[in-house]
């Protein structure tokens, strides 16, 4: 039964990919709706296959297997991932800047920020390779954020937390899908949808006066989970990789070579960020062993600042090996997985909604999820299906230190454009 009023999809340009992939669409809540919010549009891939088979994975080794009765004994234990029962739609792309800038201002007219959506360390001033974002308390209600300079509206906003993401879907799940147009490249299809967001973030798809908030809804926006996430990623349904399983999102590889196999590294332009080599494929944005990771600065910013500012109090040498990579612009790499999403390998990692233990395997205090997708400052494992990375969902160090933390959206049910009023 389609739903009206609950829109769907991951926030990106709403284009066919290419080079270059343009700026996301998005205008302000002045602009677009005064008060209503921003309107956004939004694209998704469409994934099959329902009931698929899942696969065998060990953590963080290389290696896929028919089951974990397959798979040798560990102390890290082994997951079965991937089995989705149902079709869905995953974001063909990550959440970009300028579209996170248009929530902020939709969610937070006022600029008080009482639910922690922003860090000074987002900044441009604080954090100039980095800041993405900026804070203005002078400006007019709906106004306050902005995107830091132009170069980052189409990169992936990095500095979330799951807590982030899933206000950022109930702004979704409450707004209204203005239209909705479908299209298909090649073997896939794609859903593109006008959403008006709401500022509505504190219930919706999750309510989050329950620290463990799951999906209260079986249709709308949601954060992915992570067999939605991993089939996405990695299954093929023409049975390609290993089990139907790709090692990369972005090619089958060979589990066991290594990264003999893993997808070329992105090259961005020194001042925008953007991709330069997309005609060699595979392509990622990571940072392959033994080559510069992917990076870039803002060029119209010192490159003293660049390479020295940080918020973190870091001297040069220390900054310049911890902090290498950088985000590109969503799309560029042009590589896309067996559905045809862009981006799930390096980049930015992606949280999904799904809740695990502690690493330690006890008891917590705090909510653990899964997270996926590599980041362009790390190697090519980072990449693998069995990198079921985990944090805790409102891991406030992290905002203030790791930039490249992403959100991709997807999509459960029937999702249909609602009449203005």
């Amino acid at each position: 039964m389609a739903v009206c009023g609950t829109a769907a999809a991951v926030l990106a340009p709403a284009v066919a990919v290419g080079p270059a992939a343009p700026a996301a669409s998005a205008v302000s809540s002045a602009d677009a709706a005064g008060r209503e919010g921003a309107a956004i549009t939004v694209t998704t891939a469409q994934v099959g296959a329902p009931g698929n088979r899942a696969v065998g994975v060990v953590p963080f080794t290389d290696a896929v297997y028919r089951s974990c009765a397959d798979a040798p004994a560990s102390s890290r234990g082994c997951l079965m991932v991937g089995h989705v029962a149902k079709p869905y739609e995953i974001g063909k792309f990550e959440v970009t800047v300028d579209q996170w800038v248009a929530f902020l201002n939709t969610a937070d007219p006022t600029g008080s920020d009482p639910h922690g959506l922003y860090d000074d360390t987002e900044s441009s001033s604080a954090w100039p390779k980095y800041g993405q974002i900026n804070f203005s308390e002078q400006a007019q209600p709906g106004g306050h954020y902005s995107v830091a300079y132009p170069q980052w509206a189409d990169k992936p906003y990095g500095f979330a937390t799951f807590l982030r993401a899933a206000r950022f879907v109930n702004s979704l799940y409450n707004g209204r899908v203005i239209s909705k147009t479908t299209s298909r490249s090649g073997d896939f299809q794609y859903v593109s949808y006008r959403v008006q967001l709401s500022a509505r973030t504190e219930n919706g798809m999750y309510d989050l006066a329950d620290p463990k908030a799951v999906r209260t809804h079986g249709t709308g926006f949601v954060v992915p989970s992570q067999d939605e996430w991993i089939k996405a990623a990695y299954y093929d349904p023409r049975g390609g990789g290993t089990f139907s399983y790709w090692k990369y999102p972005t090619n089958p590889g060979v589990f066991g070579d290594g990264d003999a196999t893993a997808p070329a590294s992105t090259v961005l332009n020194p001042d925008t960020g953007d991709v330069t080599n997309a005609s060699t494929q595979p392509l990622a944005s990571y940072h392959a062993d033994g080559q510069p990771a992917p990076s870039w600065c803002p060029g119209q910013i010192s490159r003293e600042a660049c390479a020295t500012v940080n918020p973190l109090g870091l001297d040069p040498i220390a900054y310049a090996a911890l902090y290498q990579g950088s985000l590109s612009t969503v799309g560029q790499a042009r590589t896309t997985s067996p559905w045809g999403t862009l981006d799930q390998g390096g980049n930015a990692v992606e949280w999904t909604d799904t809740i695990t233990p502690p690493p330690s395997g006890g008891s917590s205090a705090r909510v653990w999820r899964r997270l996926h997708g590599g980041i362009s400052n790390a190697s090519a494992y980072q990449m693998w299906p069995s990198a079921v990375g985990l944090q805790p969902q409102d891991n406030v160090f992290f905002n203030h230190t790791y930039p490249w933390l992403g959100i991709r959206i997807g999509v459960v049910g029937d999702l249909e454009p609602c009449p203005a009023g």
